[in-house]
């Protein structure tokens, strides 16, 4: 009996022409959506090395996905779009934890300068999460102060805020106060000093 004859070898067959196909269809997607999937690098402020690597786990994403070649063949840019934004953002994740925890590990005396030099590529995500955690801790306010503190966030005076809800000054000041001593506890629990 010949190898090419034996049971384990055709599953061995099978396996390598599905890869085979898989990786194809792969290139296939990429090829048509390549540039799709570098704009949502491009747009999370990454380039170069890092835009290559975002490919790279857009790549992995599309291998766990596409069990069967086919389905990678009905990819749309949308899919290919949101798999690299998600590879973006992990990508920028995966830094800002590596750049804590080294921080974490050096001396105090350290920290200033690491912490000036954090990347631009990560500062709107950075900041979307902070005003995502900030949105959380008004969501946990009491409503007559979430309301109060919402609108001096926003720029409003505290005498402004009194006359547009129809409240005292007095009230609407002790409501202020309460309200963002409030926030403050609650952005400190999230770890968010303010």
């Amino acid at each position: 009996m010949r190898v090419e004859e034996t049971p384990g070898f055709a599953a061995v067959r099978g396996w390598a022409t599905d890869v085979e196909n898989r990786s194809a269809a792969i290139a296939r997607a990429l090829t048509r959506f390549g540039e799709v999937a570098r704009r949502a690098g491009a747009a999370r402020g990454l380039s170069g090395v890092d835009l290559d690597e975002v490919l790279q786990d857009v790549r992995i994403r599309l291998w766990r996905a596409g069990a069967a070649a086919g389905k990678l063949e009905a990819l749309t840019a949308a899919y290919v779009y949101r798999a690299a934004t998600s590879a973006a953002i992990d990508l920028l994740r995966r830094r800002r934890a590596r750049r804590e925890q080294s921080m974490e590990e050096e001396p105090p005396a350290a920290h200033a300068p690491s912490a000036a030099a954090a990347p631009a590529a990560d500062a709107p995500l950075i900041a979307q999460e902070t005003l995502d955690q900030v949105e959380r801790a008004l969501e946990a306010l009491v409503p007559s102060r979430r309301a109060v503190v919402r609108m001096y966030l926003k720029g409003y005076g505290r005498e402004e805020i009194a006359a547009l809800l129809r409240w005292s000054e007095a009230r609407t000041r002790n409501l202020l106060y309460r309200g963002l001593d409030d926030l403050r506890r609650e952005l400190r629990a999230r770890g968010i000093e303010p």
